[in-house]
């Protein structure tokens, strides 16, 4: 005989162009070990297809936010964000999630970890993977959140209320190598962390457009081989260690702007093609644009004024605003801000029955 099935409180949100399940972390296993085996099994995991679970069989929708009261005198929550894995019975928190980080806010409200406001609600957020803090900014309404709204990001059908992120400085150098520019498997780059490590490549240098589809430039063995190596000597050289099995850094590959744009992309995460770009991902992008002498010079264009750029990326673009203070000559560049409006939205909300657990190996007499 079996017992009861599992059931876990679960709310699914997008965040952003992302989607995730999200959890008080009271409600899942402090060990762990037994947390991860429970959310692979909640997604759907190892499967391609995530066919018995929540997952969408894609990185963008194979994620987890777990969310708890912070004892952070300066944090009203903490997010600690999990990358699950599809085919690989992993789940990493190696990296943070911009996307999924825009849903936090209203996931507190409605479960009760903070007070809704009087048409705002502003909710300060520790992002737990890295020690980094957020303040995120959206509507509310009659001690409700609110999530419709006139706000539009690319690669999100419709409109929704904007969630204003708004990231303080962080504690890491935002050039890890200590350089401007340095050559990493025989290709020049500039490694960046603005809130996630990324290496800046001018697509050129790889013998693409930097215009591709993703699905073609995911089916270029020649590309994903030279990625591979280039991400696994960067991240090294970043202080990561070794990423073989890591999603971070990411990679963005570098062309002049189609549409109006600062500059027009291709992130990698870690050999998939992004199709679009994620808030950190964008807020690296973004300083790394205003680093003077890194390989973005002469491919992106910068405004005379102000610190919004318009990133563009395969299905749209992503408006961030990322200040650099570039100090005296001979000085390392620093971050000063970091700003972006998303949007979230609330799928649904209520108990997620997992797979079962396998049953313990007996051994035969």
């Amino acid at each position: 005989m079996t017992g009861p099935p599992e059931e876990v409180r679960c709310m699914l949100m997008r965040g952003g162009t992302s989607k995730g399940a999200y959890f008080l972390a009271g409600d899942l296993p402090a060990d762990p070990g037994a947390r991860d085996g429970l959310l692979l099994r909640i997604m759907g995991s190892p499967d391609p297809r995530q066919i018995d679970g929540l997952g969408g069989a894609h990185p963008l929708t194979s994620k987890v936010a777990v969310v708890s009261a912070s004892p952070d005198p300066v944090a009203d929550v903490d997010y600690l964000f999990l990358q699950v894995g599809i085919g690989e019975p992993e789940v990493t928190d190696r990296q943070n999630c911009g996307n999924l980080l825009a849903g936090v806010g209203p996931f507190a409200v409605e479960r009760g970890l903070v007070a809704p406001g009087d048409g705002e609600t502003a909710v300060r957020i520790r992002m737990l993977n890295r020690g980094e803090y957020a303040t995120a900014r959206f509507p509310t309404a009659g001690g409700r959140v609110v999530y419709t709204g006139s706000a539009e990001i690319s690669g999100v059908p419709g409109t929704a209320a904007p969630v204003v992120i708004e990231f303080p400085p962080g504690g890491s150098p935002l050039l890890p190598t200590g350089n401007v520019r340095d050559t990493v498997a025989c290709t020049p780059v500039t490694c960046v962390d603005n809130g996630m490590p990324t290496v800046l490549i001018a697509a050129s240098a790889l013998e693409v457009t930097g215009y591709e589809e993703p699905g073609d430039l995911e089916e270029d063995r020649v590309l994903a081989d030279r990625l591979h190596r280039i991400r696994l000597e960067a991240g090294r050289r970043m202080g990561l260690g070794d990423v073989e099995d890591a999603t971070v850094p990411k990679l963005s590959l570098l062309a002049p702007p189609l549409h109006g744009g600062s500059v027009m992309t291709r992130t990698f995460i870690p050999l998939r093609c992004h199709t679009s770009i994620g808030v950190l991902g964008a807020a690296s992008v973004a300083a790394g644009l205003r680093v003077a002498g890194g390989v973005g010079e002469g491919i992106a264009r910068l405004p005379a004024e102000g610190d919004r750029l318009r990133i563009e990326h395969p299905t749209g673009f992503l408006d961030i605003e990322a200040g650099v203070d570039q100090g005296a000559p001979g000085s390392v560049p620093v971050a000063s801000r970091v700003a972006v409006v998303r949007t979230a939205r609330k799928i649904f909300d209520g108990t997620v029955f997992p797979r079962p657990s396998p049953a313990p190996a007996t051994e035969r007499p």
